[in-house]
């Protein structure tokens, strides 16, 4: 048995490898709901042998959708679409994950093959959009309002309520969205918060929300269930949030009760300066793990089986996210197998015949 292929228990949960498709938003929803379209595109990467599925990030509120065509879970009635989904995940011997988020100032503005542009009240866009304080992103974005702290106290009942959506859907695992530039990645950092109350100004008080959140979750979310958070471990950006902030809140979210720590980074301001190659991420994955011992995955031009072996292998996470690779081939687990020589990985009964030999 390869690294790749070998289980991974977290509480009661247990991955049959440490393959996970990745968050990826696929702008395919109408009100927040679930459809075809996701059953197929989340169904396949199950059948094609993934450990773990995380669906795109689900809003938890109308506004806190990135665009109109965004998945969401601020209502009971999202919750029976998802659970065929997330029944059939597991009927392939996988595990169903769902990404909770909400966009903060980049929310309310088009798909990204319309070409990224605020998308007004009049045109089906929301009345306000909200951020810690009242900076936009940038020019193609809205002004946002600064959240007062009724505001605050709504995010974080709104992650509660679809957390407790998420376990009746039929979800294993959450991942809680505070990474690329949305609304809790914009409470951390100092580059888009400039609050002055307990919520702004020290790490302390920037990372209170994330861990407000995190307890609200924890009251709901059963235990036995694992609960990741997809940070971004960088803003890339001078003066912004980075890997030593990262690796402090890592340790306090692990007391928390937080299992496993996403690494990712940027996506915070538009003038980053982002180092990209293959595995380009993975150092902010294994520094975090070897500092606060709190289990982590490691994404970000992951394309090969021998790139997601050596994660493994030499202990640089404990999950592999792949996102982009996913989408060129939903049955990579099968043909990884076959080039790391796996003897334990089972192919569904209805494909052996072309299984590679």
């Amino acid at each position: 048995m390869s690294a790749l292929f070998s289980p991974l228990q977290i509480n009661g949960v247990t991955f049959r490898n440490r393959i996970t498709v990745s968050p990826m938003c696929e702008y395919s929803s109408e009100n927040g709901f679930a459809n075809d379209w996701h059953l197929v595109h989340l169904g396949s990467r199950a059948v094609g042998g993934a450990g773990l599925v995380i669906t795109e990030a689900a809003a938890v509120s109308p506004e806190g959708r990135i665009s109109p065509a965004d998945l969401g879970i601020w209502d009971d009635s999202h919750i029976s679409f998802l659970k065929r989904i997330t029944q059939f995940i597991h009927q392939q011997g996988s595990v169903a994950g769902i990404q909770l988020a909400h966009a903060g100032r980049k929310a309310s503005t088009s798909p990204p093959w319309q070409g990224i542009k605020l998308i007004l009240p009049e045109n089906g866009g929301w009345p306000e959009i909200y951020a810690p304080s009242a900076i936009a992103f940038s020019e193609k974005y809205g002004q946002p309002v600064a959240l007062t702290t009724d505001g605050i106290r709504k995010v974080i009942a709104d992650f509660k309520a679809a957390a407790k959506r998420s376990l009746e859907a039929g979800f294993k695992v959450i991942e809680l969205h505070a990474a690329h530039g949305y609304l809790i990645h914009e409470f951390l950092s100092p580059l888009s918060n400039h609050r002055t109350d307990e919520y702004g100004g020290s790490f302390e008080n920037r990372i209170r929300l994330l861990q407000e959140v995190v307890s609200a979750v924890r009251e709901v979310w059963l235990e036995e269930y694992p609960l990741f958070v997809r940070i971004s471990a960088t803003d890339w950006a001078e003066g912004g949030w980075d890997l030593d902030s990262s690796t402090q809140l890592a340790k306090l979210l692990r007391q928390q009760g937080v299992d496993l720590i996403d690494c990712s980074s940027g996506g915070l301001v538009h003038h980053q300066q982002i180092s990209v190659g293959p595995l380009y991420q993975a150092p902010f994955a294994e520094h975090i793990r070897k500092e606060t011992g709190i289990l982590t995955g490691a994404v970000g031009l992951i394309t090969t089986a021998a790139q997601a072996e050596s994660i493994i292998t030499e202990q640089k996470a404990d999950l592999v996210l792949m996102a982009r690779e996913f989408l060129r081939d939903p049955y990579f687990p099968m043909r990884a197998a076959h080039e790391l020589e796996d003897g334990s990985f089972t192919w569904p009964v209805q494909y052996e015949r072309a299984k590679l030999k």
